[in-house]
């Protein structure tokens, strides 16, 4: 749609500060980017100031909270919470920088390590970030240009990379009122022996709520970080994914769903490409036009929370049976 038309839908954002609980300063802050569906009206104040009302007919508006991948900064994520905001979704992205592991100081999805310990985990939240960020979402339903239009019964967690599996690890309603579904793209529950894990142990995941596991077939990250979980898949781009899917998750309702992308890599997510962060230099060339991958990545999220705001709709499972050419593999389970 142009955003040139004051009468189309367009994805505005505006900013805001939290606090992370548990830090000390100066990691104790993140800052947010809020997207939303907008509709212009050319009007003088709307020039003067530069804020768009929202489109308030497309309310009340699900929210998606994207975890960014270690390194990965969150306008690499706009492109998606853009296309998100036409549909009318909210999607919150942030940015937090903590040391979470001695000597690395890293922009980070929000992660409490000793929360995945052998003797912690599911007992608590690994996240950090989360439930600052819905406390915020709260707020904004209560003052301010996006009040009273937020659905906050329907909450998703979607993240990449390392982001993707705190999302997966932690999309627990108990923990996190509100949440309703989460999806990750090169992402994996598999627990690394660093941690005293036995080789080839998976992370179980919580398993009660709708759950879209996105990978690719050329995710050289994955391959080239397997040794660091045990043996089996070594070297695969696609392992790990598959075994989390299969073996990790418990939860057969027809509201899960794999979708492996044929030629995506890593880094497929991320867009536009920034080789100074993070860790590109291990990943695989893609073998099809980025663009059409990430509109792929782009329609399975949309189908996705299309059937989290209507259950009757079942908008995944004919995506996924329209794009089986396109996909190296798909379940539906």
């Amino acid at each position: 749609m142009s955003t040139n038309n004051p009468a189309s839908v367009i994805a505005r954002a505006f900013f805001r500060s939290i606090e992370i609980p548990g830090f000390t300063a100066p990691y104790d802050r993140a800052s947010l980017k809020v997207f939303y569906p907008a509709r212009r009206t050319d009007s003088d104040e709307e020039r003067n100031s530069g804020v768009v009302l929202p489109a308030a007919e497309m309310s009340p508006y699900p929210v998606v909270i994207i975890l960014p991948g270690i390194n990965v900064g969150p306008e690499a994520y706009s492109w998606l919470a853009q296309h998100l905001a036409q549909q009318g979704v909210v999607t919150v992205s942030f940015t937090h920088v903590a040391e979470e592991m001695p000597g690395y100081i890293s922009l980070t999805p929000g992660l409490d390590i000793s929360a995945l310990m052998p003797d912690a985990y599911g007992k608590r939240p690994s996240a950090t970030a989360i439930a600052p960020i819905i406390t915020e979402l709260h707020t904004l339903n209560t003052d301010g240009i996006l009040k009273g239009l937020l659905d906050l019964e329907k909450i998703v967690l979607g993240g990449h990379s390392a982001g993707g599996t705190v999302a997966l690890l932690n999309a627990d309603p108990d923990w996190f009122p509100g949440v309703c579904g989460a999806f990750s793209y090169g992402a994996h529950s598999a627990a690394a022996t660093a941690l005293g894990y036995e080789e080839d142990a998976l992370f179980a995941l919580p398993g009660k709520l709708p759950t879209l596991i996105m990978g690719g077939t050329r995710d050289g990250c994955i391959a080239n970080s397997a040794a660091r979980y045990g043996k089996t898949g070594q070297a695969s781009s696609t392992a790990a994914v598959e075994r989390t899917f299969y073996e990790a998750l418990e939860r057969s309702n027809g509201d899960c769903a794999l979708a492996l992308i044929e030629g995506a890599n890593h880094f497929s997510m991320a867009y536009p490409a920034d080789p100074s962060t993070g860790r590109p230099f291990i990943d695989m060339p893609t073998t099809q036009p980025d663009e059409a991958i990430r509109e792929l990545i782009a329609a399975l999220v949309s189908a996705f929370i299309d059937d989290l705001r209507d259950e009757s709709q079942a908008s995944m499972g004919a995506l996924l049976k329209q794009l089986d050419d396109q996909l190296h593999l798909s379940a539906l389970r």
